[in-house]
């Protein structure tokens, strides 16, 4: 008799193998496509229901019209060095234009229209407004001004936008190749791009008031890539266009994984700090806000959840526990979207019980970009199939093609 036969075990691969796989899937595709959608149309939803809430308001806030004048805003961003079109004039013709374009840019952004050049105008309008009266604001600005840094360097209009739907209806004509190559083809991209510039000269001549250098170059870089990404396309779509593809995926990459760390940052950093706090640590934190006028919209409601030392008490530990944990559960699948429901609805209850709607709507904006990717096509699928009934048409196919896009995203990571 032979004695019992040894466990196969299957050969590992070899180390550069697994090198060279690394690296394929980090420069072949824009990892996390659905999640950088959501997290592009959260922050331009937020951003845009801000502006438009506070449209009779304007004045007093960022305009002419304000407590903090437009010379003590040209002092501080002197000093600080922060960027801000609306420090070129103190006209209230100017205001009007800047935060005109920033509610624009906003809707075509959360359309994903043109994405690559409107999601620049978006990060101006941010950084203008906010840096021009920085004592506004309940901590979710803070989230948005770095969102809005972060979403120029992603390729956050591959789904779920204008630019996505344009560019399935010019690969699905057999005409494609030779419209894809004509320049006249896309008269709104150009004329954008030349806008822009003209926007960008005026940048440099006013370089002395609008703060760090930093950002005029970034602006300049970003132009001059659009430019070059426009005419390798449509003149080189051969190797160029992969150099140009592979460097465009580093760059999504990268921010996604800034975007996730600093997600796990906001978490940790709040969840320590509020562990240091005597009334963390004893389970009375809730209370206090629940009882304050500023912070109570719905005084009843308030009334009622502050009465009960039980529910206090769970949620002020639960507060803690859920964002000093997240950060530890990223590996961990299951229970990271336990943990990330829990934060969404912790948000969404700040933003009811606590009259915070703003800053509740940016923390679920960040919060998206760990979304898993199944959850997030078949949502994208209800959605079409629910538009398609409104407006009368049949949504055959789009199932698959949600799917499809599923199985395009790769093997799970963090984000999904």
């Amino acid at each position: 008799m032979s004695g019992p036969s040894a466990p196969r075990t299957r050969p590992r691969e070899p180390f550069d193998r697994r090198i060279a796989r690394a690296v394929q899937a980090v420069t072949g595709r824009a990892l996390g496509p659905h999640q950088t959608a959501i997290v592009r149309i959260g922050f331009s939803l937020t951003w845009l229901v801000f502006l438009l809430r506070e449209l009779p308001h304007r004045h007093e806030m960022y305009g002419p019209d304000g407590p903090w004048s437009w010379e003590l805003a040209r002092r501080l961003t002197a000093d600080n060095r922060a960027f801000t079109v609306l420090m070129w004039s103190d006209g209230r013709v100017w205001f009007e234009v800047v935060y005109g374009l920033a509610v624009l840019s906003a809707a075509l952004l959360l359309v994903g229209w043109h994405t690559r050049a409107v999601s620049v105008v978006f990060m101006v309008g941010v950084l203008s407004l906010q840096n021009r009266s920085v004592f506004l604001g309940d901590g979710g600005d803070n989230v948005l001004h770095l969102a809005a840094i972060y979403l120029v360097l992603t390729r956050c209009g591959q789904v779920w936008s204008l630019d996505a739907r344009r560019a399935a209806r010019r690969s699905a004509s057999q005409a494609a190749v030779k419209a894809d190559r004509d320049p006249r083809e896309d008269i709104a991209g150009p004329l954008l791009w030349t806008v822009l510039g003209g926007f960008l000269l005026a940048t440099t001549w006013f370089s002395d008031v609008t703060g760090e250098w930093w950002l005029p170059v970034l602006l300049w870089v970003l132009w001059l890539g659009h430019g070059l990404w426009w005419l390798v396309c449509r003149l080189a779509p051969g190797e160029p266009r992969t150099l140009l593809d592979v460097l465009a995926n580093l760059t999504h990459n990268a921010a996604l994984v800034v975007i996730m760390a600093e997600v796990c940052l906001i978490y940790a950093t709040a969840g320590w700090y509020k562990i240091q706090g005597s009334r963390w640590q004893d389970g009375t934190a809730l209370y206090y806000p629940l009882h304050l006028d500023y912070f109570s919209p719905w005084p009843a409601l308030s009334e009622l959840l502050g009465a009960s030392g039980i529910m206090v008490l769970l949620l002020t530990y639960g507060t803690v526990i859920v964002q000093i944990a997240f950060p530890f559960t990223l590996f961990h699948r299951k229970a990271k979207n336990v943990l990330l429901v829990a934060m969404m609805l912790e948000h969404a209850g700040i933003a009811v019980l606590l009259g915070l709607p703003v800053f509740s709507l940016a923390m679920i904006s960040a919060d998206a970009v760990f979304l898993p990717t199944a959850f997030l096509v078949a949502l994208g699928a209800r959605v079409a199939r629910g538009r398609d009934r409104v407006l009368g048409r049949r949504s055959a196919g789009t199932l698959p093609e949600q799917r499809r896009a599923g199985e395009e995203h790769g093997p799970r990571t963090l984000v999904g």
